[in-house]
């Protein structure tokens, strides 16, 4: 696939993609302190190579236990802290509501990755949403991008027609532009 240049990107959801998924209750949750933020192993080098093939690359996350009163907010702003200085990523977008909130930001809305075409100038026809959950597939939809299910023993119910069990496929699989 051709691509103009600096329009594409590859949005990425936080926990599940960037860094390691907590277990609560037998559930996947986000991580609630910096003890319990571990970047995926093999992130930075996979996130190199969609860099240097020219893609633009950006995190887009859901974390409503700030609004729960769960995730104290200095606590979110250290693991994004983190996030900007070891990746290669240009922004990290959060919506910190919950479901309740209506907010159009929050997954499986577009609002993130709407802000993003219209304030970076990307072409979300032209990109991509690497996620594990049916709310990441579900904004890409929504948003006109390509959605990349990581699948997970969590998520076998959720639906994609793109699905790879590693990031390392994710990356293969965009950059032989597969759609």
């Amino acid at each position: 696939m051709k691509r103009p240049n600096g329009a594409c990107a590859v949005f990425l959801d936080r926990d599940g993609v960037i860094n390691e998924v907590i277990f609560r209750n037998g559930k996947p949750a986000s991580p609630r302190s910096m003890d319990e933020f571990r970047l995926v192993d093999g992130i930075r080098a996979e996130l190199d190579r969609l860099r240097a093939a020219g893609l633009r690359l950006f995190v887009v996350t859901n974390q409503p236990d700030v609004a729960r009163g769960l995730l104290a907010p200095d606590i979110l702003d250290a693991m994004t802290e983190r996030i900007l200085a070891e990746l290669p990523v240009e922004r990290v977008l959060v919506c910190p509501h919950d479901n309740a909130d209506g907010c159009p930001c929050r997954k499986p809305q577009p609002g993130m990755l709407l802000e993003v075409a219209r304030c970076e100038g990307v072409l979300l026809t032209q990109s991509y949403l690497i996620g594990d959950s049916w709310k990441d597939i579900e904004a890409a939809r929504n948003a006109r991008c390509r959605g990349i299910l990581l699948r997970r023993e969590y998520n076998r119910q959720v639906r994609c027609s793109l699905s790879v069990d590693t990031l390392q496929e994710a990356v293969d699989l965009i950059l032989r532009g597969e759609s």
